[in-house]
C-alpha cells in the first residue's frame, strides 16, 4: 500500500490554481514522498491523530480538505485570494518581473448522500501593470517589441468532488489519457511544527497541449503542457481538532512553472513564466487584494463574488478556454 500510494503521488495529474487549486488534490508530486521517507508512514506531530480528525486516514483528511476549501456547513460559500508576480525566465540571463497576478475564488460545498462531497467554484486572475497596479488591458511585450492584448483566467466552473479516496486524473477537455490508479485512501503529507499544521503538495504535468503550434504558431510554447504547480499550506493545529470550526482558516503560498502566456505572443522560444504568490483565504477579495482589482472584478466579473450551486459545466484549464474562446494572432509582418 506504501508504494501505492507513493506511485500515486507522483504520477497524478492536476492543473491548480490558475485552472487551477482546482485539482491540486489529484496530484501530489514528491514533497509528499520525500516526507513519507524523512518522518514515518503519514507525517509527524501529535495533532495528526485526534481528537477530532484522524489525518491518517482518508476519512480525516477528506472533512480537513474540505474545511480549508470552504466550509462543512454546508451551502456556505468561502473566498480565496492570491496575489504576486509573474517573472519571465531564459536561459542565460537574469530572471525579469513581468507583471502583476491577483485574483481569487469562491467555493461552496455540497454533500452527497453516499457522503462525497462537491467542491463548486469559480475563479479569476487578473494581470497588472508592475508599477501603477492596475489592470492590464494591453502589455508591452519587450522580448518581441510589440504591444499585446492581455487575456486574463476566468474559469466558470471548476468544480471537483472531495472523497475518502484520491480522485482519478482531470481530464482536461479529453487531452489527458492517463488511466486511473486504484482507489487509494486520500492521505495528505500533513506534519506539526508547533501550533500549526502544514501541508504542501507539489504537482508537475506534462500533456497535449490545447493550442498546437500548426494552428497557434504565435500562442503556442509547442506541443506539449509542461507545467508545475506548488502550494503551501499552514493551518492551526487547534483549529483542525475543533469539531465547532467548520471552515478552517488558513494562509501559504502558491507558485507556478508554466510556458509562456499565450497572449504574450512568444511562440517556441526559449524560456518560461513563474508565478510567485501568497495565497489565503478571506471573507471578502476586498480585504486583501487592492481596490483597482476588486473594482474591475465586480465591473467585469460580477458573478465570480458567487459559488456555483450545482456541478453542472465543464471543467476545462486556462489553456483549454484559450483555445475555445480566443482566435490565433495573426503572423508578424516581415520587416
Amino acid at each position: 500500500m506504501q508504494t501505492q500510494r507513493r506511485d500515486l503521488l507522483k504520477g497524478f495529474a492536476g492543473v491548480g490554481l490558475a485552472g487551477a487549486m482546482g485539482t491540486a488534490l489529484a496530484s501530489w508530486g514528491r514533497q509528499a514522498q520525500a516526507a513519507d521517507g524523512r518522518h514515518s508512514r503519514y507525517g509527524i506531530g501529535p495533532a495528526l491523530s485526534g481528537p477530532y480528525l484522524d489525518l491518517r486516514t482518508g476519512r480525516g483528511n477528506q472533512l480537513a480538505y474540505a474545511r480549508i476549501q470552504s466550509d462543512i456547513d454546508f451551502g456556505k460559500q468561502k473566498f480565496f485570494w492570491f496575489r504576486g508576480y509573474v517573472a519571465a525566465n531564459r536561459p542565460m540571463q537574469k530572471s525579469e518581473d513581468l507583471f502583476g497576478a491577483q485574483g481569487f475564488g469562491v467555493i461552496r460545498l455540497k454533500e452527497r448522500p453516499d457522503g462525497v462531497i462537491e467542491r463548486l467554484c469559480r475563479e479569476i486572475i487578473l494581470y497588472t501593470d508592475l508599477r501603477s497596479g492596475e489592470v492590464l488591458e494591453e502589455w508591452h511585450n519587450p522580448y518581441i517589441d510589440e504591444t499585446v492584448k492581455v487575456v486574463h483566467v476566468a474559469n466558470d466552473p471548476y468544480n471537483y468532488t472531495i472523497e475518502e479516496y484520491f480522485p482519478p486524473p482531470p481530464e482536461f477537455g479529453g487531452l489527458n489519457k492517463e488511466q486511473a490508479p486504484p482507489r487509494i485512501p486520500f492521505v495528505l503529507p500533513w506534519f506539526q511544527h508547533g501550533e500549526w499544521l502544514m501541508m504542501e503538495m507539489h504537482i508537475h504535468l506534462a500533456y497535449p497541449s490545447a493550442l498546437q503550434p500548426d494552428r497557434w504558431p504565435r500562442e503556442s510554447a509547442g506541443p506539449i503542457a509542461q507545467v508545475s504547480e506548488m502550494f503551501a499550506h499552514h493551518v492551526r493545529a487547534a483549529d483542525m481538532q475543533n469539531p465547532e470550526i467548520t471552515s478552517l482558516d488558513y494562509h501559504g503560498t502558491w507558485n507556478r512553472v508554466t510556458p509562456w502566456l499565450p497572449w504574450m505572443l512568444m511562440g517556441q522560444q526559449p524560456g518560461h513564466c513563474q508565478y510567485q504568490c501568497f495565497m489565503g483565504n478571506c471573507g471578502h477579495p476586498g480585504e486583501v487584494l487592492s481596490r483597482s482589482v476588486v473594482d474591475y472584478a465586480e465591473k467585469h466579473y460580477a458573478k465570480y463574488f458567487q459559488a456555483p450551486t450545482t456541478m453542472a459545466g465543464e471543467n476545462l484549464s486556462s489553456l483549454e478556454r484559450y483555445a475555445r474562446e480566443q482566435t490565433p494572432a495573426p503572423l508578424p509582418a516581415q520587416r
